[in-house]
């Protein structure tokens, strides 16, 4: 796994986590965030659903992407399958945060840009992942845990 990869998969699914154990420390009122920080409506009742169901989707690439980080760490050849799985998904979540903003008429440049990364720097390493996971493919038997 090259160094950028790395850094960029540890950096999201970090932040990620750290997002929704304080959106979860939010919810249970246990800390209280500034209104600024958040996104239109988020006191709204469908606007705190919408973002809670992207919570199973943010949890899997952040596991798979740290999953992708250990095994590379380790020498495991099967951190390719796991770095795709959360490059596919983390381009899907932002995808799906993003398509909500633009149908919403929502244009908050600290949300909106840093879901519109969340679908374009995955780009940079998937071509290279997939073509290399191929080439993998005809290797005697893949690794799997």
């Amino acid at each position: 796994m090259s160094r950028p990869l790395s850094i960029a998969l540890s950096f999201t699914d970090i932040a990620f986590l750290l997002y929704w154990l304080l959106a979860g420390l939010s919810t249970a009122g246990i800390v209280s965030l500034p209104p600024e920080w958040m996104y239109a409506n988020h006191d709204q009742p469908d606007v705190i659903a919408w973002n809670w169901s992207f919570f199973p989707m943010d949890l899997a690439f952040s596991y798979f992407g740290l999953r992708a980080v250990a095994a590379a760490r380790q020498g495991r050849e099967i951190w390719r399958p796991y770095a795709i799985v959360s490059l596919t998904l983390t381009m899907a979540a932002g995808g799906m945060a993003v398509s909500y903003w633009v149908l919403m008429k929502e244009f908050n440049p600290s949300w909106f840009f840093a879901n519109l990364a969340l679908v374009i720097w995955p780009l940079f390493f998937m071509p290279r992942l997939l073509a290399e996971s191929a080439a993998n493919r005809s290797a005697p038997s893949a690794e799997i845990s």
